[in-house]
């Protein structure tokens, strides 16, 4: 089967995959979501993850046995995501690929996220955060709060900081 990731264009923005099989075209729908990657955004599509109420919640596969990507012992499989509990921004990835696909690999990029939720401390002015540079000076003046948690989401980017597309996307 052949797998060709489309973007609808149409509201609300979503990101189709299309497989071809002998039986006919099939197709399954995800919901494209944005975040920032130093200062650019990136489109991703969140698949699964590790916490039930939040897989739940984001109508995605619970995959317990992503939070074996933390490493315990070993070397971790993930990159930090900060999520706004507040929800009063889009998200801020660590890193992105330069370019997504297979043309120039990134050694550094996985779409396995350990999820730190960020919180607005009282009295604190906030401000769109763009890059985890930012998000860390945040805290470090003490405007934000970061609680690290034990919950890994995957997030695959499907187009990068470049704007450079996985084959398919429109």
């Amino acid at each position: 089967m052949t797998l060709t990731l489309l973007t609808r264009l149409a509201w609300p923005c979503l990101l189709v995959l299309s497989g071809c099989a002998s039986y006919g075209p099939a197709e399954t729908v995800l919901p494209r979501q944005q975040a920032w990657v130093d200062g650019r955004r990136v489109d991703y599509v969140t698949t699964d993850i590790s916490d039930r109420a939040m897989a739940a919640q984001a109508g995605v596969n619970h995959v317990p046995r992503l939070a074996d990507a933390l490493g315990a012992g070993r070397a971790s499989l993930t990159e930090r995501v900060y999520k706004f509990a507040d929800g009063s921004q889009i998200s801020v990835f660590a890193s992105g690929p330069a370019a997504p696909g297979a043309a120039r690999p990134d050694p550094n990029y996985s779409p396995l996220w350990r999820l730190v939720l960020a919180r607005w401390k009282a009295g604190a002015s906030p401000r769109e955060l763009r890059s985890e540079e930012a998000v860390l000076a945040a805290e470090s003046e003490g405007s934000l709060t970061l609680e690290v948690t034990a919950i890994v989401v995957n997030c695959p980017i499907t187009r990068g900081v470049d704007g450079a597309a996985l084959r398919g996307v429109r």
